[in-house]
């Protein structure tokens, strides 16, 4: 059948992850568009900088104009370097996402994509990614980050953890047909 694949007995599309996927970046990206709203323009956290909320959570007002947890690429790449480049590597997982025809791979594009979308947002309407979420225990703080981030990080870590899991079937079915990878006559 042309544009499926058959996986234990069943048939996927080859479409229908990705239409599911682009729905849930939707919601997603939207989920944390309304969690930068709330704490900007409802809690009004830049006018409180910083609110404990339990002993080792708080919300922290952070305008962060580099790339991931902070790093100062931003100073190398100037704002429409990071732009251009978050775009690219989104399209890049888009078109992955569209080829994707399997859940936990789809679920872990479609996190980062949320993310890189949430972020390339921001720095759109703020020029900066609005973070918010602080963490931090005993002398502890871990970077300020929000829900795009978090995203991204979850996703990041099912690929890995996908592309692991993978590498293991491929060997154990390389290695039941008697050769591996660099084996091969």
């Amino acid at each position: 059948m042309p544009g499926s694949t058959i996986k234990s007995g069943l048939t996927v599309k080859s479409g229908d992850y990705f239409r599911k996927g682009l729905l849930a970046i939707l919601v997603l990206v939207a989920f944390d568009q309304l969690s930068k709203w709330w704490v900007l323009n409802v809690y009004d956290l830049p006018s409180k900088g910083s609110v404990e909320i339990l002993p080792f959570f708080s919300l922290s007002m952070v305008w962060n104009k580099g790339i991931s947890m902070g790093l100062p690429l931003g100073d190398a790449l100037g704002k429409w370097g990071i732009v251009v480049l978050t775009m690219a590597i989104s399209l890049w997982l888009l078109f992955w996402l569209r080829k994707s025809e399997r859940k936990f791979e789809t679920a872990s594009l479609v996190l980062i994509l949320s993310g890189a979308v949430g972020n390339l947002i921001d720095r759109f309407v703020h020029g900066a990614v609005v973070d918010f979420i602080h963490l931090h225990a005993f002398d502890y703080n871990f970077y300020v980050f929000n829900v795009a981030d978090s995203a991204i990080t979850v996703g990041v870590i099912m690929l890995l953890i996908d592309g692991l899991r993978d590498g293991r079937k491929s060997l154990k079915k390389t290695s039941k047909e008697g050769h591996l990878d660099g084996d091969r006559p």
